[in-house]
Formats: structure tokens, sequence, C-alpha cells
């Protein structure tokens, strides 16, 4: 079971210049398409004299959702180029653009891919690159007899509590990896079988 993915946590940018031609690089992390099409509206606004403003993108943990784009340049010379640095990386839930300023001499495929691959390359090593774990919601409640044996196992899965309340009725919200959920639950219910008052809701 696939219970993490990487991705980049900070925007990166970078230039590469061949024969009079520049290359605009920026790398994004993303979540969604609408998130896609937002910063590339802004770049297209921003770098509206621009020649080609190409991109690829790769989304969701399983790496599924993807898509290389070479606005204009020859097939395959620049949003396949791109794409490939991302997958280089292993990354996920990240965008990347290459703004190309025409330099008035022609560079042939190879001299693109190598121009988009380079752009695409040092603006994603000028992103921070994190770990990011595929969770599932906890929410149980129980009572303030019950607090330490609760305390116990939030430290011995090092679960991510999100909300907790201490009443008469306790309540905890806290994230699980999903490749701990099934664990989680077991103990959870060991303990209400040997006598502890939790719910899980």
């Amino acid at each position: 079971m696939i219970d993490h993915f990487f991705t980049i946590s900070t925007n990166g940018t970078s230039l590469y210049k061949e024969k009079g031609s520049k290359f605009l690089g920026f790398s994004y992390p993303i979540q969604s398409l609408q998130h896609v099409n937002e910063k590339l509206e802004e770049l297209r606004k921003e770098y509206h004299d621009a020649r080609h403003h190409c991109y690829a993108y790769m989304l969701g943990a399983e790496s599924k959702d993807f898509r290389a784009n070479d606005d204009g340049e020859p097939n395959h010379s620049a949003g396949d180029p791109i794409l490939g640095q991302i997958r280089s990386l292993n990354l996920t839930n990240t965008l990347v653009v290459v703004v190309r300023y025409f330099g008035g001499t022609k560079l042939g495929v190879s001299g693109l891919i190598n121009a988009y691959k380079t752009a695409a390359e040092v603006a994603l090593k000028n992103s921070a690159v994190i770990k990011e774990y595929i969770t599932v919601p906890l929410h149980i409640s129980y009572s303030y007899s019950t607090t330490n044996e609760v305390m116990k196992l939030i430290d011995q899965f090092n679960l991510h509590i999100i909300n907790q309340e201490f009443t008469e009725r306790c309540s905890l919200k806290a994230s699980i990896i999903i490749s701990q959920q099934k664990q989680v639950l077991k103990e959870l219910k060991l303990l209400i079988d040997i006598g502890h008052d939790i719910q899980i809701l």
C-alpha cells in the first residue's frame, strides 16, 4: 500500500540562455487542475510577450494524472523534457512551466529538448522537496479516566492531533497514516474489549 509521496513545498525559478533565446523556469506545488490553470494564467499575463509557455504537471498520490504541453514548439521537444524532470525526482502535485523568449536563432529539436530540460531541472532544484504521508481521519470520544491510554496510543503511532477537547466526555480528532489505520483501530478495539470507555465515531 502506498502511504506517502514526494512533492515540493516551495516555488523555484531558473534562467537558461542559448543562442539569444531565454528560458525562464518556474516550479510550483499544486493540489488540483484548477491550481494549474491559475498559475498558467498568471504567467501568461506576466510574460505576455513571450513566444511559448510550455509546461508539465503531475497530480495525485499515485501520479496517474499528468500532462505535458509543447505550446507550439515541435512535438515532444518541450513538455516531455519538463515532465521527465518531474518524474526523475519521483515528484507529484508539481507543476513546472518554462517560458521562452525567442532569440532569433533556431535551436533544433535536440537544442530545445536540452534547454527545456535544463530550465525545468534547475527550477526544481531550487524548490524544497518534501515527503508527505497519505492520511485518513480518526474521531473518538472517551471518558476522562481513559485519557492516559488514549495518549499512549497517540504517542505509539505518532498520530497528528487535529482537535482535542477535555470535558466530562473527551473527544479527539487525529490523522492516521493510511498504512497504520488497521493497527490503530485494532489497538482501540482491544482497549474497548478490556473495559475502557472509548467510542470510535
